[in-house]
């Protein structure tokens, strides 16, 4: 099914969020705060920027033992996911400042965990936010045949397993990125007619992946083996340390979000019509995660809200832990669900959960 054709029911609980905005904008009018980045947003973008490229650095000059150049491929990985979770996202997003120049320029820092802005932007900000758990739009839960995150994806022999190689899988994200994803994706959203919703053709938007990938290669690859007293080997070995750290990282903290129990993964009619109001089916198939975890949640960009992300992607996630009690209550008041786990281990066991019975079973019905 075309994605032009999806539409969500405008008569469906629309109420909800027409009052959910107004409280929210009451909010940072009322405190006089803006919804972009503030100081603290801007210390947090320099740390992790300082996370990865402080490491590459000592990496390329002054490290010596085995020892401390693994140690530094592994605080690189968790550089890497800390600049997607926490700078890259909210700017690909609109949200890191109100100017666009700026949002694209921040953005950016993608290339530099080898992925690729544009291709991120159709993904992630039009399919998965716009069609959250709706089969065959929202590609978060089409991962290809070696996994099943629907109970409308056909279930082979292969996903009895899934609970468990998922999160090897999970580690290999940006490494996918790095090797084909990108390239894939940037013909698959051609083909679909995306690529222009972002005012770039084809063929400037391959070349701009491939000239990407080449500096990312030189810069994290070529200049170790040039620069770093490790053997070639080691050196690749501390490279793929560092991007399994990133990926799995990044799998640990989106898919709890959305592939659980609670989860109910509507299914457009024939018509492409769907029987919930856009903001009603966010709150259906998110779940927030270990909202009491302050540090936990300053690392992971705030993505531990993402019922407030989802609803609310143009605001900084600096400002989710605030704006999510007015969330709650919203949705209470309207008597919706608001999911949220006490602890990310809760959310992660929960999933692993949700793997296996869609794993092993045909239907995987919500819980609610």
């Amino acid at each position: 099914m075309d994605f032009t054709s999806i539409k969500f029911a405008k008569n469906h609980n629309e109420e909800f969020y027409k009052v959910l905005r107004q409280r929210v904008n009451e909010h940072f009018k009322s405190n006089k705060i803006t919804r972009y980045a503030n100081s603290k947003m801007v210390v947090k973008t320099i740390f992790m920027f300082a996370l990865y490229f402080v490491p590459l650095t000592l990496l390329l000059t002054v490290a010596e033992s085995n020892l401390f150049i693994m140690s530094i491929w592994i605080l690189m990985g968790f550089g890497m996911a800390g600049i997607g979770l926490s700078v890259m996202h909210d700017a690909n997003h609109g949200a890191y400042s109100p100017n666009e120049k700026i949002n694209k320029f921040v953005g950016y820092i993608i290339f530099f965990v080898g992925g690729d802005d544009v291709n991120w932007r159709i993904q992630h900000n039009i399919l998965h936010h716009t069609y959250t758990n709706v089969t065959g739009m929202d590609e978060d839960i089409n991962p290809g045949a070696v996994m099943r995150f629907s109970p409308h994806e056909k279930r082979r022999k292969l996903h009895k397993f899934q609970h468990i190689y998922a999160w090897f899988l999970y580690g290999l994200m940006t490494f996918m990125w790095f090797v084909s994803k990108d390239y894939k994706q940037a013909i698959r959203y051609e083909k679909m007619g995306l690529t222009a919703t972002q005012k770039l053709s084809f063929r400037k938007h391959m070349t701009i992946i491939i000239i990407a990938k080449i500096c990312y290669g030189i810069i994290t690859i070529a200049l170790p083996l040039i620069f770093s007293p490790a053997v070639w080997w080691f050196t690749l070995i501390g490279w793929f340390v560092m991007q399994f750290i990133t990926g799995l990282t990044l799998g640990a903290i989106f898919q709890p979000a959305h592939v659980v129990p609670t989860s109910d993964y509507p299914v457009p009619d024939e018509s492409g019509n769907i029987n919930a109001d856009w903001a009603v089916n966010q709150l259906y198939n998110t779940a927030n995660f270990a909202p009491g975890a302050k540090l936990f949640s300053w690392y992971v960009g705030g993505l531990n809200y993402q019922v407030e992300h989802h609803l609310f992607p143009n605001i900084c996630h600096i400002h989710y832990s605030k704006i999510s009690k007015i969330v709650k209550e919203t949705a209470l008041e309207y008597n919706l669900p608001y999911h949220s786990y006490k602890t990310f281990y809760g959310a992660l066991a929960d999933h692993t959960r949700m793997l296996y019975r869609l794993g092993n079973y045909d239907e995987a019905p919500a819980i609610h």
